[in-house]
């Protein structure tokens, strides 16, 4: 049904909008599933409360928008009128089926709980539980994520200081275990009793 290069997508994909699970993706809108299908993904979405309630299924084309992008592609379709052609809606399973066409959608950012979930999910790798790297994380100020940090190589706890951006800092996340160990970025921690050194990265 699917080539290997589908599968990748809607794998990433599901991990993606896990989230969803437990925070609606747009008001009154819930997450049921997502579906594999032939060179797109399909997202299963409850909409409406208790008493007044539809289930959609949203089909987004792998070759036209990232996994990254595709929370905002739904909250952009969920919360504002949308038009589609008799072409684009159907029925599975029940459900009133929409082939959405990405290209003519633009994408709501990511709230800040989204960006500072991917950054955390990203540091939190499975199978590091005897030595983990992350050990906490805070958001605060504005677009803020303090991340708890330790390295096995020095005592102590430091506390990292990432800015939230609308992109998702890969390079910075993925350089972070070496950027915490330069001395240029460290200053003391007299107001936060949860570390022993900070590290700014908010300007990296």
């Amino acid at each position: 049904m699917t080539d290997p290069e589908d599968r990748e997508q809607q794998a990433d994909m599901t991990r993606r909008l896990l989230y969803h699970l437990n925070a609606p993706v747009a008001e009154y809108c819930r997450l049921r599933g997502v579906l594999p299908a032939p060179g797109a993904v399909r997202v299963a979405i409850r909409a409406g409360d208790d008493e007044h309630r539809r289930d959609f299924l949203y089909e987004i084309p792998h070759d036209t928008v990232s996994p990254y992008h595709v929370p905002g592609l739904l909250r952009t379709v969920l919360t504002g009128p949308q038009l589609y052609s008799s072409s684009d809606v159907s029925e599975v399973m029940g459900m009133t089926l929409i082939r959405l066409r990405p290209e003519e959608i633009t994408p709501d950012p990511e709230p800040e709980q989204g960006r500072a979930l991917t950054a955390v999910h990203a540091l939190a790798a499975p199978g590091d539980d005897e030595d983990p790297f992350l050990i906490g994380f805070l958001m605060h100020g504005d677009g803020l994520l303090r991340l708890y940090v330790r390295r096995p190589d020095r005592p102590g706890i430091l506390g990292a200081d990432i800015r939230l951006t609308a992109t998702p800092a890969t390079a910075l996340l993925a350089s972070l275990p070496s950027l915490v160990g330069e001395e240029q970025y460290r200053r003391p921690a007299p107001d936060d009793p949860h570390c022993d050194l900070l590290v700014d990265l908010t300007n990296w």
